[in-house]
């Protein structure tokens, strides 16, 4: 069974998440050497990236895939945010973690898998790293025009992506679900990230709701969110549509880790002849 669960001690990232350790600062520098532009002594006179430039804080970005995930082309517009790299991989990790317990302890990869990115962003981040650490398939919506063209460039300008990501456009903002995936489709887990506390609290309900109308097509339901108040909160407003199953899962270290709230509405024998038939075909 692949190493799982709880960051390694002196971590607070997962134990698969490519930079659990501290970054190799020379060999991002050699990845992308605009990083050069961006850095500035810490309190022990270490040279260091200046985490509070928005620039500096993409150009290290760029320099991590590059270096760590051999993406060599994201970018997109200034007006959008640069995640975080670590924080994102973290909960594909803890995903594939909650595949492989409902998959006799392997993680099932490949084209296999196939999950749905719900507000994919401009900078494509979960995808990315979905595709290059599991192989997994994704589809990925958003409503902003400008992001899923900003997706779909990063996708076509990286050989490992292409083919492997779908980017469509949500053309109703109140919807998750509806007018992205068939009625007939099988998805294995969707993901959503809702890190600010106060991000999105309508549309976490929307998804909420809908999930149940689409409770036969997805193995896995999920969000992450910014604390355990608000995973707290979705479990409550999760019970009144029954699910079989609901999961939390957190993600870092500390008072501040980021929950992550997973559900189901598949019957036990359900889930066995989904895994069955999807995951482990002869």
């Amino acid at each position: 069974m692949p190493a799982k669960g709880n960051p390694e001690k002196g971590s607070r990232y997962h134990v698969r998440n490519r930079n659990r350790e501290k970054y190799n600062l020379e060999a991002l520098l050699t990845s992308n050497p605009e990083l050069a532009n961006h850095l500035k002594p810490n309190i022990k006179g270490e040279d260091s990236v200046d985490l509070s430039n928005p620039d500096a804080v993409k150009v290290l970005n760029q320099a991590i895939l590059n270096h760590y995930y051999g993406i060599t082309n994201w970018n997109f517009p200034k007006e959008y945010l640069s995640p975080s790299v670590p924080l994102r991989a973290d909960y594909i990790h803890f995903m594939a973690d909650l595949l492989c317990e409902h998959n006799f302890g392997k993680i099932p990869t490949g084209d296999i898998i196939t999950c749905y990115d719900i507000g994919i962003g401009a900078s494509c981040i979960l995808p990315l790293i979905g595709v290059v650490d599991y192989n997994w398939n994704f589809i990925g919506a958003d409503i902003d025009e400008k992001v899923i063209e900003s997706a779909s460039n990063i996708v076509e300008s990286n050989t490992a992506l292409k083919g492997k990501i779908t980017c469509k456009l949500q053309e109703n903002p109140k919807d998750a679900f509806y007018g992205i995936i068939d009625r007939d489709e099988k998805i294995d887990v969707s993901i959503c990230s809702c890190f600010s506390s106060d991000e999105g609290t309508k549309f976490i309900s929307n998804i909420l709701r809908e999930s149940k109308k689409f409770a036969q097509n997805f193995y896995w339901f999920s969000i992450v969110v910014s604390n355990k108040i608000m995973a707290k909160n979705i479990c409550i407003s999760l019970a009144r549509f029954k699910p079989t199953q609901i999961k939390t899962i957190p993600i870092g270290s500390g008072t501040k880790a980021n929950q992550i709230v997973a559900w189901t509405f598949l019957s036990k024998v359900d889930q066995t002849t989904w895994k069955i038939s999807r995951w482990n075909k002869k």
